[in-house]
């Protein structure tokens, strides 16, 4: 069987089946005794059942995306909560650090009320101690007149023995208890030693922890000082660059700082304290005034057209006075001519929205593009413009094709930057520029 014949049943069965399951169909209406009808031919079915098809497939892929926009909603509220969790757990923990640190200075007043109530002590036992002494240097003085007084009273002997025997169990007394009071001293003075050394231990702790925060607020400091200066010194190199293209930074920042509205209040100056905090915290307030200026900086550099808007070109007239290349007075060029050859693309030199576009007179066809803070670029004697008026246009996108229309003497880009309506040489700028990518 050859491919022909097999084409032509395939064909064959294919119709059979469109004339069995869409055969023409006819909807009779009647109305006032008037008979109406609606055909529906072979190819009206088909498109109500495609029209079906394709809204049931529409209606079941918007139930399945809401469903996984739940699922994926849940996921991150989870994610969310495990943060919650793990900011509170160091939360915890730092009021953990701050709880011990409490307990260790209580401690250390426990200690030393502890010291001075020993050494009161100490002070009484050496008091009785004293009175001790002088008790028993009287009796030994008394001991001795009565062994005077037994030589010069013998008949009184027995007397005086019995005196004598009393006496001696008084001093056996006094020393018994004088040991006891030497004993309780040495105890004293045993406790009083070591509630010294425990004392020196905790102040040698404290010495330690003083010397690590110490050391942990000097390498901050030594962190911000670092950040400060070279966040100054991007300052200053953006400051410079900005100098090399003619533009008064002051005007610049100006025109391009953009404060949000609804502020105020009265004024009140920050003053730090002397401690080492105060001084980090003065030092982070001004590196913060520091990162604005360099934000806001940043900012302006990227509205700078500090690139040349050919990729390869030569310089055929400067800004400045200059010979008109017509009639050959002197007149002024608020501009920089680019020789290249025709159709060159032309590149926008700064990201900017575009605020005009066609035949301005002299420049021919021309595209005017605002980058911002007063900042303007043009673009003339285009042979084709490939934007449109309000179009965002990013740095080095495609603004048209170099030519030679308007009053032109041959195939060149006149490019103009403007700033506040007043013309600056652009040369400055690409030579800024040069200046920003050798860096």
């Amino acid at each position: 069987m050859s491919q022909r014949q097999t084409r032509s049943r395939g064909k064959g069965w294919f119709r059979r089946n469109l004339d069995r399951y869409f055969p023409e169909r006819q909807l009779h209406l009647r109305t006032e005794g008037r008979v109406s009808f609606i055909r529906f031919s072979r190819r009206a079915q088909l498109g109500i059942i495609v029209v079906l098809c394709a809204f049931g497939g529409w209606t079941g892929f918007a139930s399945v995306s809401y469903f996984l926009h739940d699922i994926v909603l849940g996921s991150k509220e989870n994610q969310i909560a495990s943060a919650r969790l793990a900011y509170r757990s160091v939360l915890s923990e730092v009021a953990g650090y701050q709880n011990r640190f409490l307990d260790m200075t209580r401690n250390l007043e426990e200690d030393h009320a502890l010291m001075l109530d020993l050494v009161e002590q100490n002070t009484a036992l050496q008091q009785n101690l004293s009175s001790v002494r002088s008790k028993l240097t009287t009796t030994e003085s008394d001991r001795n007149e009565i062994i005077k007084a037994r030589e010069r009273l013998k008949g009184e002997l027995s007397g005086i023995q019995s005196r004598m025997q009393s006496l001696m169990d008084r001093n056996f007394a006094l020393q018994d208890t004088l040991d006891t009071t030497e004993t309780g001293l040495s105890a004293v003075l045993s406790e009083r030693n070591k509630a010294r050394s425990d004392m020196g231990d905790m102040r040698g702790q404290i010495t330690q922890l003083e010397t690590r925060l110490a050391g942990i607020q000097d390498s901050q400091l030594d962190a911000v000082a670092r950040l400060t200066d070279h966040t100054v010194a991007n300052i200053d190199s953006i400051e410079n660059v900005v100098d090399l293209t003619g533009l008064d930074i002051d005007r610049l920042l100006r025109a391009g700082a953009s404060a949000p509205e609804g502020q105020g209040g009265p004024f009140i100056e920050v003053r730090p304290d002397g401690a080492v905090a105060g001084h980090l915290e003065a030092r982070l307030t001004n590196l913060e005034g520091y990162l604005e200026q360099w934000e806001t900086l940043q900012t302006i550099m990227r509205m700078l057209p500090l690139t040349a808007p050919l990729d390869h070109y030569y310089i055929t007239n400067r800004y400045g006075k200059r010979r008109d290349p017509f009639n050959k007075k002197w007149a002024m060029h608020y501009g920089l001519d680019l020789g290249s050859s025709l159709k060159t693309s032309v590149f926008a030199t700064s990201p900017g929205i575009v605020t005009y576009v066609g035949w301005k007179g002299r420049y021919g066809r021309m595209v005017e593009v605002n980058h911002g803070a007063g900042l303007k670029t043009r673009y003339g004697h285009l042979h084709k413009i490939l934007v449109k008026k309000g179009q965002k246009l990013a740095y080095r996108e495609k603004v048209g094709l170099l030519g030679n229309t308007g009053r032109s003497t041959g195939a060149h880009l006149h490019y103009e930057v403007l700033f506040s309506e007043r013309p600056q040489d652009p040369s400055k700028f690409i030579g800024a520029g040069r200046h920003v990518f050798k860096e």
